[in-house]
């Protein structure tokens, strides 16, 4: 073999084995990235948010018999932390802080904080109805009218009670701004309020209208599904994050609070218990509130569809938001409807 063939045979497997090499440090690369990847994707806690109210009981339910944890360990979930919050307004303003991955909340407050960013959907409902108008026990009440001129306590503007009660009064010919006094509160402050008579109502959510009957400072005269039937109050929202790139494990958030809903509407007297436990309640008193509250705990998100998209509406109309908010704007139902597949 002459000079000249063995340089151009030895440039030649240069070439060959250079190539070989680039491929295999590009796969290499390539692999690594994709391990990078997979390991940011891959999330092993989440943090729940929810309220001191009987219309949250699911939570509660599925946590005390260890359903979150047990159910979304194949998922790769390892720790289940929560926080609660005395109202939606300060629960949705940690879920658009990213604090908060998963919200039993309002379907009100919801659609408030997807108005100003908030990234993420309704997959549940919680329940319907639930709510009352307590009025002082020395002040008469026959019909609307007789709330002219008075102080009503409910929770913070963007809320369920809020929204509903503004738009019930508007409904009556009472201006919720001119002819009434409404003083956004939580519901311990509430409950302290009309007790001490510095307010001479309250819109609450149980258990509240029930321990304010029992301590005789008012008596419930409206309930919620008066002002409007079969209203969509509590939901479950979940963040557009986990929406996107887990829906595995939105899937399996929506089943178990399926089987906690479905649970404690057979077990009352449990779900009661449960309740009483978590926020140090006479559990008479939740039995007694459960008995005799309008509201029912569903699951189903198709079943509130209409009466959120119309709370869009109240709250355009009442300038709480800058443009209504549709049905896809709200809602994600491909979770609950893959149930039944």
């Amino acid at each position: 073999m002459n000079h000249t063939k063995t340089i151009k045979l030895a440039s030649t497997l240069f070439l060959v084995i250079a190539l070989v090499l680039a491929v295999f440090v590009s796969g290499c690369a390539e692999d690594t990235a994709d391990q990078e990847e997979e390991q940011a994707d891959n999330i092993t806690e989440l943090t729940f948010g929810y309220q001191p109210s009987t219309h949250q009981i699911a939570y509660l339910t599925a946590r005390e018999k260890g359903w979150w944890l047990e159910d979304l360990e194949p998922y790769g979930i390892v720790s289940i932390n929560d926080n609660v919050f005395p109202t939606g307004a300060p629960e949705m303003q940690a879920m658009l802080a990213g604090e908060i991955d998963v919200a039993y909340v309002g379907a009100a407050p919801v659609i408030a904080a997807l108005a100003n960013g908030l990234d993420a959907k309704i997959v549940a409902a919680v329940q319907i109805q639930g709510s009352d108008l307590v009025l002082r026990t020395d002040l008469p009440y026959e019909s609307p009218e007789d709330l002219r001129g008075l102080t009503i306590a409910t929770f913070p503007a963007g809320t369920i009670q809020d929204t509903l009660l503004r738009n019930w009064l508007k409904e009556n010919g009472i201006d919720p701004d001119t002819d009434v006094e409404i003083k956004g509160m939580g519901p311990g402050d509430a409950m302290t309020a009309i007790s001490a008579g510095q307010v001479d109502a309250v819109f609450l959510p149980h258990p509240s209208p029930t321990m304010i009957e029992s301590e005789g400072t008012g008596r419930s005269v409206v309930s919620s599904g008066e002002m409007l039937q079969d209203h969509a109050c509590c939901v479950v929202a979940v963040s557009g994050d986990l929406i996107r790139n887990h829906p595995d494990i939105v899937q399996q958030i929506v089943a178990t609070h399926v089987r906690a809903t479905e649970y404690n509407s057979e077990n009352l007297g449990e779900a009661a218990q449960i309740f009483a436990d978590d926020q140090d309640w006479d559990v008479e008193l939740v039995n007694k509130s459960i008995a005799d509250w309008d509201g029912s705990w569903v699951a189903d998100p198709n079943l509130i569809v209409n009466s959120t998209v119309d709370y869009a509406q109240v709250q355009y109309e009442l300038g709480y938001i800058s443009t209504p908010l549709t049905q896809d704007d709200i809602f994600d139902l491909s979770f609950y409807d893959a149930l039944d597949q």
